[in-house]
């Protein structure tokens, strides 16, 4: 019931599609959301969360799991972040994939909803250290699409690897276009 009201909601009243292979034989993965610019993209990632009915994951610090929010943001596809015993946040995470069996991280690289001109890299040492596949996904707010790329691993060069992000999220616009990330 809560799948059909998704779907009435994001492609009926909102107007959106989704575009891409939704694979649920991929287990783990990091999902790289770009663009992000503004606080509408937490709930277009909650409505494709709905209607692919696959397991999205982020990660937030421990205190935002605590009473009262602690139980929604679970249900979410949230996941405390515990970096406890000296553990960087690469390596946190990366313990998270090896706990569990499945675990699609959705993060969005620049680190913020203003305008940035660089990319965060821990997203890619994740996959690398994790050894998992790289999604890509696009909010094009200009097309009113969710935009699913294919997964690939990365090979341990960050400039060849974002290459393939580049042709991937050309031409995407976010939400506040001018705050969009620009390859």
């Amino acid at each position: 019931m809560k799948k059909q009201l998704y779907k009435f909601i994001f492609f009926k009243l909102m107007g959106w599609k989704i575009e891409g292979i939704e694979n649920a034989e991929i287990k783990k993965c990091v999902m790289v959301v770009i663009p992000h610019t503004s606080n509408h993209d937490f709930y277009l990632g909650l409505f494709t969360r709905g209607i692919s009915g696959l397991q999205m994951n982020w990660v937030g610090k421990k205190e935002l799991f605590r009473f009262p929010f602690g139980y929604y943001f679970r249900n979410v596809g949230g996941e405390p972040l515990d970096r406890t015993g000296g553990l960087n946040k690469v390596d946190s995470i990366v313990a998270i994939f090896n706990r569990k069996e499945v675990f699609r991280l959705a993060v969005a690289p620049e680190g913020t909803r203003k305008k940035t001109h660089e990319l965060k890299t821990g997203f890619y040492y994740i996959a690398l250290k994790a050894n998992v596949p790289i999604l890509p996904v696009a909010f094009d707010w200009g097309k009113k699409t969710v935009k699913l790329g294919e997964p690939f691993f990365p090979k341990g060069d960050y400039d060849a690897d974002l290459q393939i992000l580049k042709r991937f999220y050309a031409g995407v616009l976010g939400k506040i276009p001018e705050n969009s990330y620009l390859f």
